[in-house]
């Protein structure tokens, strides 16, 4: 683990810098695979995320709440109004975060993809123009999707219960050592790649 920062305004010299991250570290002894499937299990129990895109003029980054539509294997799917802020700013900039995973992202106007994934319930979201064609309804052309190919991702799972890790806790706040409640996890776009190679699914 590399404990090198591009900035800082004192020296620890050969300690660790980050002794929270140093306590709860959790890539040395974990297969690619389960850190992998670990973060999927995380996303699919999850559903909700903050997806971020970058202003086209200002290069202001942007975030809104986004329902996972599916998976498509470690890929994202997310409905979308085309006709909507986040596709303009995804346009411009396909690089994106969600959460703690990075990725660029990608429209899909394809129509058999969007009636694989279509919900009614999007009709809420997009609404209805009362022109015949604007609905909200399967057909109509706003309705899209966004596929956000991940590139990285940092995690974490807790580790032990509640009683563990208060103790965990009040234990670091006496002795000054950092509590261990977490594995942190870190996949690279390396990491992901091999992921990748592994079932096929080349970019």
């Amino acid at each position: 683990m590399s404990t090198a920062s591009s900035y800082s305004n004192t020296s620890t010299s050969s300690k660790p810098a980050d002794l929270y991250k140093e306590a709860n570290y959790d890539n040395s002894d974990i297969s690619l695979n389960e850190r992998v499937e670990d973060l999927l299990n995380w996303i699919d129990t999850h559903k909700f995320c903050m997806m971020t895109t970058r202003q086209k003029d200002s290069g202001y980054l942007m975030s809104r709440c986004m329902a996972l539509a599916a998976r498509d294997d470690i890929d994202l799917l997310f409905h979308t109004n085309t006709v909507s802020g986040k596709t303009d700013e995804l346009e411009g900039d396909p690089h994106g975060d969600w959460a703690s995973i990075s990725g660029t992202a990608e429209i899909i106007s394809d129509r058999d993809v969007i009636r694989k994934y279509y919900s009614p319930q999007l009709k809420t979201w997009i609404g209805d123009l009362g022109d015949g064609v604007h609905d909200g309804g399967l057909n109509d052309p706003r309705v899209g999707m966004i596929k956000v190919y991940i590139r990285t991702a940092t995690y974490t799972l807790q580790k032990g219960n509640p009683i563990t890790r208060s103790i965990e806790v009040a234990k670091g706040a006496v002795t000054g050592k950092p509590a261990s409640v977490n594995k942190l996890r870190e996949l690279t776009e390396s990491d992901l790649d091999t992921y990748r190679k592994s079932l096929n699914l080349i970019l």
